[in-house]
């Protein structure tokens, strides 16, 4: 346990941070798998409602890792790299009969 004031304030910050840093991973974890299951609903029963609804979880997935990058949980290149196999897994189960191809 630190004696000195100004580490007792830094153990405190680094403690406040990291929970705040494990609630942003833990919601994009969160809504990634949200937004890949419905990709997977919208594989195994097309409508324009599954489809809009994939479209609006992608949507918050994004603004969700953007944030975490811009908040600093996420370094930039991790969340470009989440992003883009958010938007990979979500184009195969959209449109299956291009990826046969």
């Amino acid at each position: 346990m630190p004696n000195i004031k100004s580490a007792i304030k830094r153990v405190q910050i680094t403690e406040r941070n990291r929970l705040q840093n494990k609630s942003y991973k833990s919601a994009v974890r969160t809504l990634m798998k949200r937004c890949m299951a419905a990709a997977d609903a919208y594989a195994a029963s097309p409508s324009p409602e599954a489809k809009e609804e994939v479209q609006e979880r992608v949507s918050v997935a994004y603004s969700k890792i953007d944030k975490a990058v811009k908040r600093g949980v996420f370094h930039k290149n991790s969340g470009s790299r989440k992003k883009a196999r958010l938007s990979r897994y979500v184009k195969q189960s959209v449109s299956p009969e291009s990826s046969s191809a």
